[in-house]
C-alpha cells in the first residue's frame, strides 16, 4: 500500500487517500465525493425519464413531451407519470416502487435534502408519480399498471417524443387481480401523504384516502402478478407488499388496525435482498423502530432487520451476499446497481434508527455499529461514484470519466423533426448497433454497473451494465444527502 503522505502530499483533514494496487487498477480508500452534486444529478436523471406535458423548466433541455394520448385505447387518461428505464413503457409496478422509496428518502432525510437545496426538487419528482397513479386508480377496484406494448417497443429503438409503437393498456381489477402491484401502489401513495401532510394537506388526504382503498382491494382481491413479465416478473410473491403497505399505513395513519393486521395475519421473513420485487426488509426496518419505542411485540420484525445486516455486511459470520474484489455488492448481473444502492439506504436508514435508541446489530459475537454500517452504505455508494478498481463513476455526467453509452433510446437517439418517419429496423442500425458517444447526455443516470470480477463494458448493447432504471437513483437519493451532510460538516 503506498499512502499519499509517503509522496510527501498532504491530504485535506477530512480525506485520507490511499492507492491500492488492484489488478492494474487502483481503489481511493476512503476518499469522498461531492454527493451534493451527485444528489442534485441524481434528480435530473428522474426528469429525464418523465412521461407526458412537461413542464417549462424541466431539465434536460432535450427531452420533450411524449405520449400524449396515453389511455386513449382504454378511454382513460393516463398521460404522464415515468418511463422506467431506457425503453419506453411505463410499467407501474416498478414506478410505484420508485414513488415509495424516494417518499421514504424525503421523510428520512427531509433536512438533510433540505440543506443540499433539493427538497422542492425531489417533492415535484414524486408529485409527478403521484398524479399519475392517481389517475390510474381512479376507478373502484380497477387499477391501470402499463401503457405501451413491450414487445413492438424493444422492436424499435427510437426517443419517447417520436415513437409510433402501441399504447396499449393493461389493467389489473377483481376478476384478474395482482396484488403485488396494487399494495406497491397503496404504499406510494401512503408513504408520498407523509411527504405532503404539512404542505398540501387536501392532496395528502386524497393519496391516504386513495392508499386506504387499494389496500383493502390488494387484500381481499388476492391473486399473484405476472401481467408484466417477462420484464418485471413477481418472484417473491404478494405477502411482502402486503407487509410493506400496512406499514406505511400505519406510518401514514396510526390507526390500530394497520399495526393489528402487521401483527396478527402479515407474513414476514428473514432475506438478504431489497428491490422492487423483494419488500420484506424494508418493512423490517421501519417496525424496528417501533419495537425500540415500546412494541415489545414487533421483536421479529428487529431480528429480521438483524439478520439482513447480518446476511450483506462482510464483517458478519453469516454473510452471504457476494462482494467483489473491488468491494462492491453484487447479486444479479441485470441491473446489480439496484442492489447496492438499496443495501446502502438501507443500512443509512438503519444506522439511523440504532443510533437513535443506542443500539447495535449482533451477528452471532460481532457486534456491528452504526457507524459501522454507515461506512458499509458510504463504501458502496463511492463504488458507484469513483472508488473502485477501474477508477469510473457509474453516474453518467458525474466525475471525469463515466459511462458514454447508457442504454437508452432518449439519450442515445438525437432529437427529431416531430413529424419524421420512424423506421424501426434502420434505427437500430443508426442509434442503437453503433459505438459512437449518446449525444445527449443522460445526466444523473446510475447504470447497471459492473460485473462480479469488476469488469464493465460501456457499449450500449450491454444493457445489463448500461441500463440506468429509477429505482436505482431513487435508493441512492437519501444516502447522497446524509453524506453530502456529513461531508459539509467533517
Amino acid at each position: 500500500m503506498i499512502t499519499i503522505d509517503e509522496k510527501g502530499i498532504r491530504a485535506k483533514a477530512s480525506m485520507i487517500i490511499c492507492l491500492m494496487f488492484f489488478e492494474g487498477f487502483f481503489i481511493l480508500s476512503n476518499a469522498d465525493f461531492d454527493y451534493q452534486t451527485a444528489l442534485t444529478k441524481s434528480i435530473i436523471f428522474l426528469e429525464a425519464q418523465r412521461s407526458g406535458k412537461l413542464p417549462a423548466n424541466h431539465r434536460p433541455s432535450w427531452r420533450g413531451d411524449s405520449a400524449m394520448e396515453d389511455g386513449k385505447l382504454a378511454n382513460v387518461d393516463l398521460v404522464g407519470g415515468y418511463y422506467d428505464a431506457g425503453d419506453n413503457v411505463k410499467y407501474g409496478y416498478p414506478l410505484a416502487f420508485t414513488i415509495t422509496t424516494l417518499s421514504w428518502a424525503a421523510i428520512a432525510y427531509r433536512s438533510e435534502i433540505q440543506a443540499a437545496g433539493e427538497y422542492k426538487k425531489l417533492r415535484d419528482s414524486i408529485l409527478w408519480g403521484t398524479d399519475y397513479l392517481l389517475k390510474a386508480s381512479d376507478q373502484s377496484n380497477v387499477l391501470y399498471v402499463q401503457v405501451g406494448d413491450p414487445v413492438k417497443d424493444h422492436e424499435c429503438w427510437m426517443r419517447p417524443e417520436n415513437m409510433k409503437t402501441p399504447r396499449t393498456v393493461l389493467k389489473i381489477d377483481a376478476q384478474t387481480p395482482g396484488t403485488e402491484i396494487v399494495a406497491e401502489t397503496s404504499a406510494a401513495m401512503a408513504s408520498a401523504s407523509i411527504v405532503f401532510q404539512h404542505i398540501d394537506p387536501s392532496y395528502a388526504l386524497r393519496l391516504i384516502d386513495r392508499a386506504e382503498k387499494l389496500f383493502k382491494f390488494a387484500n381481499i382481491h388476492k391473486g399473484s402478478y405476472d401481467g408484466e413479465c417477462p420484464f418485471y416478473c413477481s418472484n417473491s410473491g404478494y405477502n411482502d407488499e402486503l407487509l410493506w403497505a400496512a406499514t406505511w399505513l400505519y406510518k401514514a395513519t396510526g390507526s390500530s388496525s394497520y399495526m393489528d393486521y402487521i401483527q396478527d395475519e402479515a407474513v414476514s421473513a428473514s432475506v438478504s435482498e431489497f428491490s422492487w420485487d423483494l419488500k420484506y426488509a424494508g418493512a423490517q426496518i421501519i417496525l424496528s423502530d417501533y419495537y425500540f419505542k415500546g412494541n415489545k411485540e414487533l421483536v421479529h420484525f428487529k431480528e429480521q432487520a438483524d439478520s439482513f445486516v447480518c446476511s450483506v455486511i462482510p464483517e458478519s459470520p453469516y454473510h452471504q451476499i457476494y462482494i467483489t474484489p473491488g468491494g462492491l455488492i453484487h447479486m444479479r448481473d441485470g441491473a446489480n446497481s439496484q442492489y447496492v444502492t438499496s443495501a446502502a439506504f438501507l443500512f443509512s436508514a438503519y444506522s439511523d434508527i440504532l443510533a437513535k435508541h443506542k443500539q447495535n446489530v449482533a451477528c452471532g459475537d460481532k457486534q456491528i455499529s452504526p457507524p459501522q454500517l454507515m461506512a458499509f452504505a458510504k463504501k458502496q455508494i463511492d463504488y458507484l461514484l469513483g472508488n473502485n478498481p477501474r477508477g469510473m463513476s457509474y453516474m453518467v455526467g458525474f466525475g471525469s470519466k463515466w459511462p458514454k453509452q447508457a442504454h437508452h433510446r432518449g439519450s442515445s437517439v438525437p432529437k427529431l423533426d416531430l413529424q419524421a418517419e420512424v423506421n424501426c429496423p434502420m434505427s437500430f442500425v443508426y442509434w442503437y448497433n453503433t459505438n459512437s458517444d449518446n449525444p445527449n447526455e443522460l445526466t444523473g443516470a446510475i447504470v447497471g454497473g459492473p460485473d462480479k470480477h469488476d469488469f464493465f463494458e460501456d457499449k450500449r448493447s450491454n444493457s445489463a451494465m448500461t441500463e440506468p432504471t429509477t429505482y436505482i437513483n431513487s435508493l441512492a437519493i437519501g444516502v447522497l444527502a446524509k453524506l453530502a451532510k456529513l461531508h459539509a460538516t467533517s
